[in-house]
């Protein structure tokens, strides 16, 4: 069996919805799978608590949320030594080679934002995902891909929002968005 790298991107919703049913499907299937999340923080979203269940998952969050200036809650230092925490966290577990799929959760976000890349350089994910173990899987996702890492990737997906319902003015539900 050969590995996938396969990237989820675009401003449209449902990048790491989509990852997610990625990992239903390869759990279906026997597969062990780790998603590390880069950025998103500890709220209660209701697919993380579905996941759980799952037999051959695990997670490992070490995002504290928003990074964009007028939303952050933590200063950038603070990101920024979680995004090397959930590098070291990933590089060790790649070279396990316990595992079948790797989600990467927002790292292309990481990748995009100069506040953050500054730690984790794309090259260093470049380099990561050819030495890995052939037969592993890879899902990067979060907008802004950067263009060297959609050429590495064997499928990439662009969502596109079309219409979105908080235009409208409609907030976020539970188990809709979150």
């Amino acid at each position: 069996m050969r590995g996938l790298v396969m990237v989820n991107t675009g401003d449209g919703k449902g990048k790491s919805t989509a990852a997610m049913g990625q990992i239903v499907r390869a759990v279906g299937a026997g597969m062990n799978v780790l998603m590390i999340q880069f950025l998103k923080g500890d709220w209660k979203a209701a697919e993380i608590e579905g996941l759980k269940h799952l037999p051959g998952f695990e997670l490992r969050r070490f995002g504290l949320g928003f990074v964009m200036p007028r939303r952050r809650t933590h200063p950038i230092e603070a990101h920024q030594a979680r995004v090397v925490d959930a590098w070291a966290q990933t590089v060790l577990e790649v070279a396990s080679d316990h595992w079948d799929l790797i989600v990467l959760d927002e790292i292309n976000v990481v990748l995009s934002n100069p506040e953050l890349n500054c730690v984790l350089p794309t090259d260093d994910v470049l380099k990561l995902l050819a030495d890995r173990p052939p037969r592993l899987h890879m899902i990067l996702t979060g907008r802004r891909a950067p263009a060297e890492i959609i050429v590495a990737a064997d499928m990439v997906t662009e969502m596109v929002m079309v219409k979105h319902h908080y235009t409208a003015g409609v907030a976020a539900q539970r188990g809709i968005e979150f």
